[in-house]
């Protein structure tokens, strides 16, 4: 089974992560700060947007390959990777003085974390065997020897 959303997801995540270890470089090459923040606040502020961004990816990843697994792809998990994508991108220009751009990143971000937690934590409870339709057994192998 593949797992279409959450392969574009990740592959998404994985470019933002270098978008955003970029933008810090540009400070530190910028301000010749090498080690640490040196106080700066844009550095830090940068720092934090990247660091905002891994503490909370592999959650929201985890969370949607699961359930794509459990319940197959649904137009419900392509919005949630989108949602998530676009929130993490305005997060870090809120993170650069666009306010809104901060809230609205932060706001998605966690209603998306709550919203896919409580759908994983009852799914179990609430789906049918083999929901998606799939077996998910794994094939014996062939002995050798």
């Amino acid at each position: 089974m593949v797992l279409t959303v959450t392969l574009v997801t990740a592959g998404a995540c994985a470019i933002l992560n270098l978008w955003l270890a970029f933008r810090v470089g540009q400070v530190r090459r910028g301000k010749k700060i090498f080690i640490g923040d040196g106080g700066d606040t844009q550095l830090i502020a940068r720092m934090r947007a990247q660091a905002n961004f891994v503490e909370y990816a592999p959650f929201i990843l985890i969370l949607i390959g699961l359930i794509e697994y459990t319940q197959g792809t649904s137009l419900l998990l392509w919005i949630v990777g989108l949602a998530f994508v676009l929130a993490r991108i305005l997060h870090p220009f809120g993170m650069d003085g666009w306010m809104p751009g901060r809230m609205a990143g932060t706001a998605i971000t966690l209603l998306l974390l709550l919203i896919l937690g409580i759908y994983a934590a009852t799914l179990p409870f609430t789906a049918g065997p083999h929901s998606s339709g799939t077996t998910h057994a794994v094939e014996a192998l062939p002995r050798t020897g």
